[in-house]
């Protein structure tokens, strides 16, 4: 059932290769990545806890994590359009005469109907903090305060 040497670093560098495009792979993605290979020599696949043993033994790989980040909100990560934000709140401030004390605070969460979760993904071992998959915004939205 053993990979080969190769078809292992052939599974490390498609991995990188999907990393760069934006697509962290999952767990399950890895492991059919791994019986493709062993598909093609007529041998079995490999067993239920090989992909989570395989990134272990990867120096290079690691399981994080994923984020579910909406397209809409990642174009408006511009630090430009966030400044601007910040400067209609210090205006606001002033021209209502608000002080820091009146401000209040509370959580806000929003999330897509239908869509799944955050998972655990494979990535670079260097990588630090989760990691964000941007999907497509054509959802519908749920807010909950």
């Amino acid at each position: 059932m053993a990979l080969r040497g190769s078809e292992e670093v052939a599974i490390v560098q498609h991995v990188l290769k999907l990393l760069e495009q934006g697509y962290p792979p999952r767990l399950a993605d890895v492991e059919e990545m791994a019986n493709s290979l062993l598909w093609v020599r007529n041998r079995d696949p490999v067993g239920k806890r090989w992909a989570a043993n395989f990134v272990k033994r990867r120096p290079e790989l690691k399981v994080k994590f994923n984020r579910k980040y909406d397209y809409s909100r990642a174009l408006c990560e511009d630090s430009k359009i966030i400044e601007g934000w910040f400067r209609l709140v210090q205006n606001s401030k002033a021209k209502y005469g608000i002080q820091d004390e009146d401000r209040y605070n509370f959580d806000e969460t929003g999330f897509q109907m239908g869509v799944i979760s955050t998972g655990a993904v494979v990535t670079v071992a260097e990588r630090r903090g989760r990691l964000k998959t941007v999907q497509q915004g054509n959802r519908e939205w749920v807010t909950a305060i």
